[in-house]
């Protein structure tokens, strides 16, 4: 960890009292969630085809078996930094969290104002009747149907699906407003999540990930490491925060 730049961090945080967190798969590795694009993520099952909308519908048993098995993980724990963003909200310096992740790991450590701009595994809804089915409720193999014999489909956005106009609006919303903007653990290369940085405008741009992004040029502080190293309570109650 680079002591100096911990400390600049934690100096923006005690200055910073609108902050929005625009996170990515980086944010949940420390709970055992493997980061989708890195070196050993899912992509080397090239997923594109198989977690797309006309591939759920024609195959969907093969849907589900690549996604029970790769993207669904119901013993996953927030860690280090998803309940580090949860003590800063209540410290009222948090105005929100922006994910791309799917895995509810912000509202299991208490957050309570996270845009998921990709939705959501714990939210399942029956195609045909509309009705709601938490992860809890399905059984995690084959194709899971609703009482009424629907196909049960996971509230998560597929490619070829667009993201939710309203989760949108709010995301934009607020990076627009803050004073501090943190990006950490995404290389910032999905669209069009990542080109919501660019309605920015407050004081304070940061980005922690490991390896480099196309938006480096433009922070006030680049980390090259893992966020649950430098986001944690610990950290926090060490500076004063």
């Amino acid at each position: 960890m680079d002591q100096r730049k911990l400390e600049e961090l934690m100096k923006i945080i005690q200055e910073s009292n609108k902050i929005v967190f625009f996170g990515g798969a980086g944010v949940s590795v420390a709970s055992n969630i493997p980061d989708f694009r890195g070196a050993n993520g899912l992509y080397n099952y090239s997923p594109e085809e198989i977690i797309s909308h006309h591939f759920f519908m024609s195959h969907t048993k093969e849907f589900y078996d690549f996604y029970f098995s790769k993207m669904v993980y119901p013993n996953a724990l927030p860690n280090a930094c998803h309940k580090a963003l949860k003590y800063l909200e209540d410290k009222k310096k948090l105005l929100s969290i922006v994910t791309q992740n799917i895995d509810n790991l912000h509202q299991a450590a208490g957050s309570s104002v996270v845009r998921e701009l990709h939705g959501s595994v714990k939210r399942n809804y029956c195609m045909k009747c509309h009705k709601y089915y938490d992860i809890s409720d399905i059984k995690l193999e084959g194709i899971p149907k609703c009482s009424c014999g629907g196909i049960i489909k996971p509230d998560v956005v597929l490619y070829e699906e667009g993201l939710d106009e309203k989760v949108i609006n709010n995301a934009i919303k607020d990076i627009s407003t803050c004073d501090t903007l943190i990006i950490a653990g995404t290389s910032l290369v999905v669209y069009p999540a990542a080109s919501f940085i660019r309605f920015f405008r407050g004081k304070h741009l940061v980005i922690i990930n490991i390896g480099e992004t196309s938006y480096d040029n433009l922070c006030d502080l680049v980390i090259d490491g893992k966020v649950e190293e430098y986001l944690n309570i610990d950290n926090f109650k060490k500076y004063g925060i």
